[in-house]
């Protein structure tokens, strides 16, 4: 079992930067894949990155690669999404989400273990 807390979100104006914290706690989170999701009002939960145990590997979706950034620090049990050039299209919740695996997969349903999110508001 592993226990997910999110932080960072926030409101931030078009064409800004947030960076998204996801402290985990519990089992070694090291053996684990990451990812982060994020769900807009009346839309579905969808992929936005993941990232391999080791970090060595990253996925991206469409709509943000080039922005937005993965990362883990196995050391301090943390994964972060730095995102840069905000877009209002960009406002959801977003998840970390956990997956006891050492294949990357970007399908929701495949992950294990979710935080409870944190808001990122846009602004145009």
């Amino acid at each position: 079992q592993v226990q997910l807390v999110e932080s960072g979100g926030g409101l931030v104006q078009a064409g800004g930067s947030l960076r998204l914290s996801c402290a985990a706690s519990g089992r070694t989170f090291s053996s684990y894949v990451m990812g982060w999701f994020r769900q807009a009002p009346g839309k579905e939960r969808e992929f936005v990155a993941a990232i391999s145990q080791g970090g060595g590997v990253t996925y991206y979706a469409g709509s943000v690669k080039g922005r937005f950034t993965i990362s883990r620090d196995n050391a301090k049990n943390t994964v972060y999404l730095q995102t840069n050039s905000l877009k209002p299209e960009d406002t959801a919740v977003y998840y970390c989400a956990a997956r006891d695996s050492a294949v990357v997969i970007t399908r929701p349903r495949e992950y294990d273990y979710w935080g409870q999110g944190t808001q990122v508001t846009v602004s145009s």
